[in-house]
């Protein structure tokens, strides 16, 4: 239900403008919100009159008024004043908590309706069914977003996204764990990939502006309808995953750029150290010293050209060269030769998986 706190604001609000006094109680006629002490009726008034079959009942200057969602009672409203208008006054008072009680049903039932749509966890009438009830379109393009917050954040990213994408215009924000916000973003038929890179870029700068938190964005495809909503969500996962392990330094990650390293995510574990052993036996790249590692990256960074690899890192050509000889005595690589090159960089991605598996296990 809706909180007292929620409930107490808006009759405050209403006293400050109508100076009439207001009384909210539950189905139990406890007190859930009031504005002072001058509601003087017993409870067994009150339960009597929340039992009785009238709608309404005026006892002196109080007028008491049920509170309906649809057709089942809520809550019950007093209403005291010394005008004629009390009663049009507790009646106006009844209608704006009711409302409030179904906003904060329907945003409740979207939200758990996006959570189970994302998880997989409803059937496909069920999906249609709950849409038109919520008024959710079905056929709209959308893609989702993934935003991994960091511990504690989520309430500030939270509040963010919501200034920057209203349910307004389709846009929906959710979470099914505490270290990531979920962004399902309506789409109009003509956005692309680069517009989702657009978006996902502008999360990363709000959130480094306005709340000087460094956050990691990934999503998934577009899709065309609501029942494939959980596939982008699945895609936006394997996103977020495969950006952390093997492309560290980008904050965004898109599922349709993977690359290679969409592939070696889905390989089984076992496949991935036969392949490490084969290449490396027991010298594995962990084991390679800190400027070995900064030479091969930046010659693969220069596409194997040893005289601007040797220049970006002020050393000279020869010096570079002696570098790619001894890893090569080491590993049976040259990594001046392509196919080596390429072993060898796919190599340390793998690595990088397993590393990462161990860490998560």
């Amino acid at each position: 239900m809706i909180s007292n706190q929620t409930i107490q604001t808006s009759i405050d609000e209403l006293k400050a403008i109508t100076r009439v006094e207001f009384c909210v109680y539950n189905l139990a006629g406890t007190v859930v919100a009031t504005t002072g002490e001058h509601i003087d009726l017993a409870s067994d008034v009150i339960v009597g009159f929340i039992n009785s079959p009238a709608d309404s009942q005026v006892i002196g200057a109080n007028h008491l008024l049920k509170i309906y969602d649809e057709s089942e009672l809520i809550y019950a409203l007093v209403a005291k004043g010394v005008g004629d208008d009390t009663y049009m006054i507790g009646k106006i008072a009844a209608c704006q908590i009711k409302n409030l009680a179904v906003a904060y049903k329907e945003r409740l039932g979207r939200s758990n309706f996006w959570q189970n749509l994302l998880l997989d966890n409803l059937l496909l009438v069920d999906i249609y069914n709950r849409a038109k009830k919520l008024h959710v379109e079905v056929n709209v393009p959308r893609a989702v977003f993934l935003v991994e917050t960091g511990e504690g954040n989520d309430g500030i990213v939270k509040e963010i996204l919501g200034e920057m994408f209203s349910a307004h215009t389709g846009d929906y924000i959710t979470a099914v764990d505490e270290s990531n916000v979920i962004l399902i973003k309506s789409l109009d038929k003509y956005t692309g990939a680069e517009d989702l890179k657009a978006v996902a870029d502008t999360i990363v700068s709000m959130m480094n502006a306005e709340a000087m938190i460094n956050v990691r964005v990934s999503f998934g495809n577009i899709v065309q309808e609501l029942k494939d909503v959980s596939k982008s969500y699945k895609e936006a996962k394997m996103a977020m995953d495969v950006g952390k392990i093997f492309y560290a330094e980008r904050s965004v990650a898109a599922y349709s750029e993977l690359g290679i390293g969409r592939l070696i995510y889905q390989l089984p574990v076992n496949l991935c150290r036969m392949f490490i052993r084969e290449i490396f036996g027991e010298q594995i790249p962990d084991e390679l010293d800190e400027e070995t590692l900064t030479t091969i990256q930046k010659f693969f960074e220069n596409n194997l050209n040893v005289s601007e690899t040797s220049r970006q890192l002020f050393v000279h050509r020869n010096t570079l060269v002696y570098r790619i000889e001894k890893f090569q005595k080491s590993t049976g690589l040259d990594l001046r030769c392509f196919d080596d090159a390429m072993t060898f960089k796919i190599a340390l991605m793998v690595v990088n998986y397993l590393k990462y598996l161990e860490q998560r296990d």
